[in-house]
């Protein structure tokens, strides 16, 4: 047997077991997010294993790496990880790097769409749902409005160390579907 098919399955078999976790805090804000938009006469976003791990690996690259210097924000990617890096400008005239994470990443098949908010402290569920509220861009992906009206058919959760990241696709993620 070729060792590289057999390392290439040993890794997407450990990162669908980090997909079927998250955080208590994790959680509390998938929970937050879903009762929000039931209160805004939203329907609930399914969770998509494929989009937490890209909310998780980001958060950790944020954490570890810092590639949000100078003028790249919390979109940012480093060049340390098996993702191609990318400077996310404030113009989003490199949008398209983000998209592509969850392909990158995963095997989500269409584009992502990434909300962050930072704190020097341990971000909570609960202060990342009321910065995301209070900044216009980020509560329209919330709660689907303006150029974010279509219906998010995935979304995904990452919290660490100050950082919490939240991605919504448009397509489904297929692995649930597998899974089940």
């Amino acid at each position: 047997m070729n060792s590289i098919p057999f390392i290439f399955i040993l890794l997407l078999t450990c990162i669908g077991a980090q997909s079927q976790h998250m955080t208590t805090e994790e959680q509390a804000l998938f929970d937050l997010i879903m009762k929000y938009r039931k209160s805004k006469s939203l329907p609930p976003i399914p969770f998509s294993p494929a989009l937490t791990i890209v909310a998780q690996t980001h958060a950790k690259d944020l954490t570890e790496n810092n590639p949000d210097q100078g003028r790249c924000n919390l979109h940012s990617w480093s060049n340390k990880g098996i993702w191609s890096p990318c400077c996310y400008t404030g113009d989003h005239a490199k949008a398209q790097c983000m998209w592509d994470k969850p392909r990158e990443l995963t095997s989500y098949r269409g584009n992502g769409y990434e909300i962050s908010a930072w704190s020097s402290d341990d971000i909570t569920a609960a202060e990342a749902l009321e910065m995301w509220k209070g900044s216009p861009g980020h509560h329209a992906c919330v709660i689907n409005s303006g150029i974010w009206k279509e219906s998010w058919q995935a979304i995904g959760i990452g919290i660490y160390q100050g950082y919490a990241l939240v991605w919504f696709g448009n397509e489904p993620d297929l692995s649930v579907a597998k899974s089940k």
